[in-house]
């Protein structure tokens, strides 16, 4: 098994796990305070392929035939956030700066694929791309997603724009879509919002959202339409997660997001986090 290594510049540090090929701690050397960071100091990013989040049922159709999904080592009930980011990934290069990660893997319901992970340091901000090929002659639905934990303490907000959201359900499902968001899950205008469980999915994202503290703006960009936010209790985190499609996507008309490919087609999803002083943003 490979080992853990750090990326670093003059202005971030970054430890890498091939184990799965998460991100440990994104820290600010500027700033002297962590970017990304989860409670438990294991991972503070990685990548959900080949699809993000949980299916009803753990099983959905495709052309006229029933795709049981695999059992997962981390819940009982769902294939959650599919397996990358259980699986062991090969470095097949790294530098100060950047590395490059690839993933091979089957599964006797369709999934057989070959992904490439990439991290990059350049100035103040990270660039993660995940891209993914298929390989079985037989076509495959797929779905890419990054799972950030931003650090989030009382003094820090969160602002982005969506067009409407799924509250969650029972195992955590979504109910009907809502087009009007209430007050406390609206961060159309930046707020801490409520410290208690949330773990909801928005539609029509921007693609563009903002972490604040009193010394920092963190940028969260991607090209997703689908957001995911997820928080705790009394925890000092907020995940905040680009999705190619919206949760249980599978079972829903049309299958939003997700993307059939043909033997040697390939998807992919990329993000940038930027971090720059709290006195530099408009």
């Amino acid at each position: 098994m490979a080992a853990v290594f750090t990326l670093e510049n003059a202005h971030l540090r970054m430890r890498v796990d091939p184990q799965g090929g998460v991100v440990q701690r994104l820290y600010s050397l500027t700033h002297q305070r962590p970017v990304l960071q989860d409670p438990t100091g294991m991972s503070a990013l990685f990548p959900m392929l080949p699809l993000a989040n949980r299916v009803a049922e753990n099983r959905f159709s495709l052309h006229g035939r029933t795709i049981a999904l695999p059992a997962s080592p981390r819940d009982s009930d769902f294939f959650l956030h599919g397996d990358g980011w259980l699986k062991a990934w090969q470095v097949e290069s790294c530098s100060e700066t950047a590395c490059v990660m690839t993933l091979s893997s089957h599964d006797d319901c369709g999934f057989d694929y070959r992904a490439q992970l990439s991290y990059a340091l350049i100035d103040s901000a990270l660039h993660a791309r995940l891209t993914l090929t298929h390989c079985a002659p037989a076509p495959m639905l797929y779905g890419l997603g990054f799972h950030p934990w931003f650090y989030f303490d009382a003094h820090s907000t969160a602002q982005f724009c969506a067009s409407g959201y799924w509250p969650e359900g029972e195992r955590h499902l979504p109910q009907a879509w809502q087009e009007t968001l209430p007050a406390h899950v609206d961060f159309s205008a930046g707020q801490f919002g409520r410290d208690e469980w949330l773990n909801i999915c928005y539609s029509g994202w921007s693609g563009r959202a903002f972490v604040r503290n009193n010394e920092m703006e963190v940028t969260l960009m991607s090209q997703a339409q689908w957001l995911m936010l997820f928080r705790m209790c009394g925890q000092s985190f907020l995940c905040l997660e680009p999705q190619s499609h919206p949760v249980n996507a599978h079972r829903m008309p049309g299958q939003p997001g997700l993307v059939l490919l043909q033997q040697g087609e390939e998807t992919s999803l990329s993000m940038t986090i930027a971090v720059n002083s709290a006195a530099d943003s408009c």
